[in-house]
């Protein structure tokens, strides 16, 4: 499952997506971003997570340009904001974002939040089922939705989001979610799997990490991989994102694991997708 950077899960359409990629929330458009995705593709990463939100898909679509990884080879997701749900708005959207990428097809496109008071994610799901089927898009999904969310998507679709892109780290790691993904078939990926470095310092993780000779992040990273988790760390730094991505020698015992599994608190760092409206 696990053998380097070109290592991938078989999402339930048969896409193949990386288990690691780089993801690029607040990274600067221009310089920094187009500087942070090509040394990432120098070093071998794949798969490249941006959202029309993040305002760097320009700057994505130009390391993208010109690096010499050929197209077929990448594995690139961007999300529909929550200003942009329903259907005629979500593709257009998806235009908007094509061009900034310069891409011809995108293989993951997401819808970024339910968005609760706005009722509209399963026709903003109409519009991501259409451009699955006409091709535009390899794989479909969404981000921050939590079972009920699922629950009222499935029952009112005809395609099963392929991935459910989720906060997932130590201290909240979303087991019924998981569950739940798993029955389904759809992939969860984590975002902030590093709590924004709020775990670095964690005993527990520390002296895992000692044993291996690894630093808590490529603990923690090691830790998604092996529970099934597809995981975007974000960098903007050389050093941190070659280091993110060298997880692939060694493997966690299952005392490791339970140890990880044990820091659980159920505890949010960031917005309840019950409670954000933020358009």
């Amino acid at each position: 499952m696990t053998n380097g950077l070109q290592s991938t899960t078989t999402l339930h359409n048969g896409v193949k997506m990386p288990w690691l990629g780089l993801g690029v929330f607040l990274v600067k458009d221009g310089e920094e971003v187009v500087n942070s995705v090509k040394t990432s593709l120098e070093l071998g990463y794949r798969s490249i997570d941006t959202a029309a939100v993040y305002k760097n898909e320009e700057g994505v679509g130009q390391a993208i340009a010109e690096s010499n990884v050929p197209r077929e080879e990448l594995f690139i997701t961007t999300k529909v904001w929550n200003a942009d749900q329903g259907y005629e708005a979500t593709l257009a959207a998806f235009e908007t974002s094509m061009k900034k990428l310069g891409l011809d097809y995108l293989d993951l496109y997401l819808i970024h939040w339910p968005l609760p008071s706005q009722g509209k994610y399963v026709e903003t799901w109409k519009a991501l089922e259409k451009l699955y089927k006409d091709g535009r898009v390899r794989a479909i999904g969404v981000s921050n939705f939590k079972i009920h969310h699922l629950e009222e998507l499935i029952a009112n679709s005809e395609i099963v989001p392929m991935v459910n892109q989720v906060e997932y780290h130590p201290r909240f790691n979303q087991r019924e979610l998981h569950e739940f993904c798993k029955k389904h078939s759809i992939q969860l990926e984590a975002w902030s799997p590093l709590m924004q470095g709020g775990l670095l310092e964690e005993p527990a993780l520390v002296e895992i990490a000692n044993k291996y000779n690894k630093s808590t992040a490529q603990i923690i990273i090691r830790w998604d991989i092996q529970t099934g988790v597809v995981t975007i760390p974000k960098s903007v730094k050389p050093h941190r994102i070659a280091e993110n991505a060298d997880v692939f020698d060694f493997e966690l015992t299952q005392e490791d694991m339970e140890q990880i599994n044990a820091l659980n608190q159920d505890q949010r760092q960031f917005a309840d997708p019950d409670d954000f409206d933020k358009i």
